[in-house]
């Protein structure tokens, strides 16, 4: 098909589950559907080695990877991506020693601009295909490196704001995975700790987790969110009632369910990495942008990673600090992620691939150390730009 759409001089791109807020995969070409690509090609349990199809969803994965005894080290807090999806945006987790999902990839298997299936397993070309943002190619098939099954102690902790901001790299080093949130207006901060264990599981009972992610955090909060639309007046209120509702909680589960939440509240969204000793200034200032007059209801999240070597990698060659803004659906969002976006400017922030951001070509390539060479690897594989659109256009140039 692909080769068809090449002969003609026509477009193609590819769509996953519909997760990313850009427009990386809009096309007036083909587009082209892979989540019936969702199968699990080989499980080498020795190496730890699996090959999956582009479009398995993250949370059947997982499922999966558990049946054998094996599990991805990292991951997001969102499991209804395909892995093609999560890896191509540079989709992360959170831990001062771990990397973005994409970091797992040991080969990656694309259909070239030419119609030619080929399997990148090194080199430049691996670095740029692990976060390859649809530009070089369609991706079919990935194979993974995964580690034994792992059980996670999670613990949700309200601490003041200031305590959180002032020791945030202790905090962030004391735990496997670390991230916190806080909302507009408030004082305090939900620390999230995640850490392996081998602890009996102590899984969050049907009920809690019901009345937490069911009631209080989709069904009132979006209550709450929608009020705060209609009057804005109420936005601080919510921030403080917000606030009163954080509250602490511990459970051991296996791993992939201790990283996933569940997500119904409908939001647009923008997430920057950053140098991570710079993380608390940046948020400080985002705080004041809301206090200048921005309305908004919805919390600003913070995590962290170590730096890895993919070329497109936000996290590229530098230990990060994710800061992460909402917007609830139906209100302004731009003007509010233009003024974060500012601030992210100035710490060389750099645009989660997969969220909203303004960056063009000029400013991205003075952000990558290694960014003409993810060009010169797509020049090899799409020469004729059969995957271009006008998001590539933007970011990647013509």
């Amino acid at each position: 098909m692909i080769a068809e759409v090449a002969e003609r001089g026509g477009r193609a791109k590819v769509v996953g589950s519909g997760h990313s807020f850009t427009s990386a995969s809009m096309t007036g070409g083909a587009l082209i559907d892979v989540t019936a690509m969702n199968r699990v090609l080989d499980v080498d349990v020795e190496t730890g080695l699996v090959r999956v199809e582009a479009g398995l969803v993250l949370a059947d994965l997982n499922e999966q990877l558990h049946r054998h005894g094996l599990a991805l080290p990292n991951l997001g807090d969102i499991d209804r991506q395909t892995i093609a999806g999560a890896t191509q945006t540079g989709t992360h987790g959170t831990g001062v020693a771990h990397r973005s999902i994409s970091h797992q990839l040991e080969a990656v298997q694309l259909v070239t601009g030419a119609g030619e299936v080929i399997e990148i397993d090194g080199g430049d070309d691996l670095l740029a295909a692990r976060v390859g943002i649809g530009a070089l190619g369609a991706v079919t098939a990935v194979t993974l490196r995964c580690v034994p099954s792992f059980k996670l102690h999670r613990r949700d902790v309200p601490v003041p704001l200031d305590d959180v901001l002032d020791g945030l790299e202790s905090l962030a080093a004391g735990h496997d995975h670390f991230e916190f949130f806080v909302f507009p207006h408030g004082d305090t901060a939900l620390i999230v700790s995640r850490d392996r264990t081998d602890a009996p599981l102590a899984p969050r009972g049907r009920v809690e987790e019901y009345v937490n992610e069911e009631l209080l955090q989709n069904r009132l909060g979006d209550l709450l969110l929608k009020l705060t639309r209609a009057k804005p007046s109420l936005t601080r209120s919510f921030g403080r009632v917000a606030t009163r509702l954080l509250s602490e909680g511990e459970y051991v589960d296996h791993s992939h369910r201790i990283f996933s939440s569940r997500r119904d509240v409908r939001f647009t969204e923008m997430e920057y990495a950053i140098p991570r000793e710079h993380a608390s200034e940046a948020l400080r200032r985002v705080l004041d942008v809301i206090e200048g007059g921005v309305i908004t209801a919805m919390p600003i999240e913070c995590r962290v990673l170590a730096g890895d070597p993919a070329l497109l990698s936000p996290s590229h060659e530098r230990d990060s600090a994710y800061i992460a803004v909402h917007q609830y659906e139906g209100m302004a969002w731009e003007p509010y992620f233009r003024q974060v976006e500012a601030i992210m400017a100035d710490y060389d922030g750099r645009p989660h691939w997969g969220k909203r951001h303004h960056l063009d070509v000029a400013t991205l390539r003075a952000l990558y150390p290694r960014f003409d060479d993810f060009l010169a690897v797509r020049d090899r594989l799409d020469p004729e730009r059969v995957f271009a659109n006008a998001y590539t256009g933007t970011v990647l140039g013509a």
